[in-house]
């Protein structure tokens, strides 16, 4: 493993076997991230597979030929995959964790959200049609109620209309009722169909411009940390390494790197510094707060799909309503003294020979608010997958913020191994630092 990242990091190949090793190396990385790449774009950016096949074919000559002749573009490619430990990383894969839940929870709670609707449509539906037949009870009440009148003015012989019955007007068409209705729920399901398809796209939209600045600024900061790296010798220089050792021996200065133990830190061991823990827990809260807002999403998912399905059950349970009417007219002797006692006296009629009845009627009607014609669509239930999916990945993404600190070590050893001539003037400039700093104290 040694000789081939050797013969890798190496600016110039020694010999024709060496050019053959680098040659299969480039090829191999190549084809890993060929299909990485056509992975990402065709699963997780959603692009059409010809064009996601099309990118990667593309992509991965330029790559092999790149890697293959630039050593400092190895040197920058290396660096790219530690730095997917660092805040780049991380914003891919809280995109990827965003468009996971966007495509698959959105649909969901707009489909369950419709399912309310139509069972809220069936119950208006039905109840309103029912209500309107239940005004036949009327109708019947007003004309029984009217012949019994009738019946009783006739052994009157005085001059009385030609039809005693009322007259009740009946909506016997409810066609319109049911047309606004329909109306209505197309309109709903329409802005529905709007809001979920306009939620799509700009998360779509939006995924693939943090993706492509999330990889591009990728390159730009293992870039610039190379560029800084050869550029600067304080950028970055506070490591024991082994060359500073190796070099503090050779000058009898071994002392100087114990008595500077709580400035310097190694860059294969363990310890963080104070700055880099706050730091890291400044980003494990961020992150906390994006798995909240993404809870709260899924949470919602769960909700509507709750309420959908007691919405149905509880429709399919509702039992008729009975409804009964009652008519009860009674004539008092008083109501007929002085209703009628003026019209009596004009026909000479003794009061007790009034003709009016009482008069006593019950009617019954049935109120349904479901019906099994109604076509309501059945509550889809949440993916658990996505819920298992997410949490995997913030597992990952938390380990990413621990981690980070170690990640920039490794970049800074993977530049160290491919200028190793750079690396000894990086080392031997600390050491002068230190020994001033030591003579000053």
């Amino acid at each position: 493993t040694v000789d081939l990242w050797s013969v890798y990091s190496k600016p110039v190949p020694a010999n024709g076997r060496e050019l053959w090793t680098l040659f299969l190396q480039c090829s191999c990385i190549t084809v890993v991230i060929g299909g990485l790449f056509y992975n990402w774009m065709f699963a997780s950016l959603e692009y059409s597979w010809h064009l996601s096949i099309a990118m990667a074919m593309s992509f991965s000559p330029l790559l092999l030929l790149t890697l293959f002749l630039v050593h400092p573009a190895r040197c920058v490619f290396s660096m790219i995959m530690p730095t997917l430990g660092t805040k780049q990383g991380r914003k891919l894969l809280l995109s990827t964790c965003i468009m996971i839940v966007v495509i698959n929870v959105t649909p969901n709670i707009i489909s369950n959200i419709k399912t309310i609707l139509q069972v809220f449509k069936c119950i208006c539906k039905n109840s309103s049609e029912s209500l309107l037949n239940s005004t036949a009870l009327l109708a019947t009440a007003s004309w029984e109620f009217g012949g019994a009148i009738q019946e009783s003015m006739n052994s009157i012989n005085i001059y009385r209309p030609m039809n005693g019955h009322f007259q009740f007007s009946l909506l016997k068409n409810s066609s319109f009722i049911y047309q606004q209705m329909h109306l209505a729920g197309e309109k709903i399901g329409r802005d529905l169909l709007a809001v979920e398809v306009l939620v799509k796209d700009s998360v779509q939209v939006g995924n693939k411009l943090v993706a492509g600045f999330s990889v591009l600024y990728l390159c730009f900061e293992s870039t610039w940390y190379l560029k800084n790296y050869l550029t600067n010798l304080r950028f970055d220089n506070f490591y024991i390494t082994k060359k500073l050792e190796r070099l503090a021996v050779a000058r009898k200065a071994a002392h100087l790197l114990v008595g500077s133990s709580k400035t310097l830190i190694r860059p294969t061991g363990l310890k963080l510094s104070r700055e880099e823990v706050m730091l890291c827990l400044v980003q494990a809260m961020l992150l906390t707060v994006a798995l909240m807002l993404m809870l709260v999403v899924v949470a919602m998912d769960h909700f509507a799909f709750s309420v959908a399905d007691t919405a149905v059950r509880k429709a399919a349970q509702f039992s008729t309503v009975p409804v009964t009417l009652s008519i009860k007219y009674r004539v008092s002797a008083g109501a007929k003294m002085g209703i009628l006692h003026f019209f009596w006296k004009i026909l000479w009629l003794p009061d007790e020979e009034l003709p009016l009845q009482d008069f006593e009627g019950s009617y019954q009607h049935y109120l349904t608010f479901s019906s099994a014609h109604c076509r309501v669509s059945p509550p889809k239930p949440p993916n658990p997958s996505v819920l298992l999916v997410v949490g995997l990945l913030f597992c990952i993404l938390y380990a990413t913020v621990f981690l980070e600190t170690y990640a920039h070590r490794l970049c800074r050893k993977i530049a160290g191994s491919f200028f190793e001539s750079w690396e000894e003037k990086r080392a031997l400039y600390l050491y002068k630092k230190l020994s001033r700093k030591h003579k000053e104290e």
